[in-house]
């Protein structure tokens, strides 16, 4: 049988009230009646305070916030985070992408409840945030993911203040150093060509004609999935770019920058016209006609759209046999590093990629700066010529 202590009311206050625990210590609790929005009767309570001041400052707290009209919060306010966390996922999983809602659901299973899950979410204070939770990913992931996981966290907090469950956001200003920043995996220009020539040799017509397309145009590896023969004005020597491509399927791209059309070289519209000949041809095989619908890159085999994972694999064999890691992002990087070092500005370069400029300067500061001291030298150079 439960021990139920006798409340006894405080001369402080009508809704204070002392009582003696299980254990023989007086201690102090609060209970306070509210209508909420609706007009419903309810109660507010709390126990176990040491003192009579700890049990007031907090009755005044929840009286304050119910006279401010957040009834919400008064009534959430033992929400744990691990709580919040799946209402908020349950509430807009159909809103996002499928690589979204799975990114987001593994982050919330495997890092944001294991940690702080079972804290609550009114009570937690950004110290406490980055001693429990910041700190400790920071012992097992790269700054950048931990930055990731930050990210999708106060978008989740956002949501709990948009639905009036906290007052404001708390987290905003959390800075997760990064003094050991990675540098994106780039290709210098001889191991670019060695990765053109050993494709070319060793690998199909269409993983090598896909690599090709990646390095001379830095678009991302779903995007080139993606592409439709509709996509492709090799007349005008144009791709554009309007959707995505995995193993989940065809979407369209999650912002308005990766909807771009890119200029592109004419060594690679031959390329092309080439490539368009022999898929035409392939599909001829079995009575089919290329149309612009079709998507450009096909498997020689089952003569269907190229798989994700089959350029995975094309990928980890060049690596191999080259002596050096390269995958699909690296080339993204590699094409995008070359602009800059030549001279391309950072907003040419952004939109070439479907990126922010923002995003250029954080990703290749490296680069830039760099390219800023390679100016300073010719500018050297030039003076002492002169």
């Amino acid at each position: 049988m439960s021990f139920k202590p006798k409340m006894n009311k405080s001369k402080k206050d009508n809704d204070l009230y002392w009582y003696i625990d299980a254990d023989g210590l007086k201690k102090y609790a609060y209970r306070h009646r509210y209508y909420d929005v609706l007009g419903k009767r309810k109660e507010k309570t709390g126990q176990g305070f040491t003192t009579e001041t700890a049990a007031f400052r907090k009755l005044l707290e929840v009286k304050s916030t119910l006279l401010s009209g957040n009834a919400i919060q008064v009534e959430h306010e033992n929400m744990t985070v691990g709580a919040w966390m799946d209402i908020w996922y349950e509430s807009n999983e159909r809103e996002w992408e499928i690589t979204t809602q799975k990114q987001r659901k593994n982050i919330i299973r495997y890092q944001v409840k294991p940690l702080i899950g079972k804290l609550k979410l009114s009570s937690l204070d950004k110290e406490t945030y980055k001693r429990k939770f910041i700190t400790p990913l920071l012992k097992e992931y790269k700054p950048s993911t931990v930055r990731l996981f930050h990210r999708v966290f106060k978008v989740a907090v956002n949501a709990a203040v948009d639905a009036e469950i906290i007052p404001r956001n708390r987290f905003t200003k959390v800075i997760i150093n990064d003094e050991e920043l990675e540098k994106p995996n780039v290709l210098n220009i001889q191991q670019l060509n060695k990765l053109l020539e050993t494709a070319e040799t060793e690998e199909t017509f269409t993983a090598y004609t896909l690599i090709r397309t990646l390095a001379f145009t830095g678009i991302r590896r779903g995007e080139a999935l993606a592409l439709k023969w509709k996509n492709v004005d090799l007349k005008n020597g144009t791709i554009t770019i309007e959707g995505t491509r995995d193993r989940n399927g065809f979407r369209t791209p999650k912002t308005k920058n990766s909807y771009r059309k890119i200029d592109i070289d004419e060594p690679l519209i031959k390329l092309l016209k080439k490539y368009r000949a022999w898929s035409a041809e392939l599909l001829l095989e079995d009575g089919e006609q290329l149309e612009k619908e079709n998507y450009v890159f096909i498997s020689y085999q089952t003569k269907v759209a190229y798989a994700d994972n089959s350029i995975f694999y094309a990928f980890k064999r060049l690596s191999e046999k080259l002596g050096f890691t390269v995958k699909p992002h690296t080339l993204r990087h590699t094409h995008a590093s070359i602009l800059l070092y030549s001279g391309e500005d950072v907003a040419t370069v952004a939109e070439r990629l479907g990126n922010t400029p923002k995003v250029i300067w954080e990703t290749y500061a490296h680069v830039i700066e760099d390219d800023k001291k390679k100016v300073t030298d010719v500018f050297a150079e030039a003076l002492k010529n002169g």
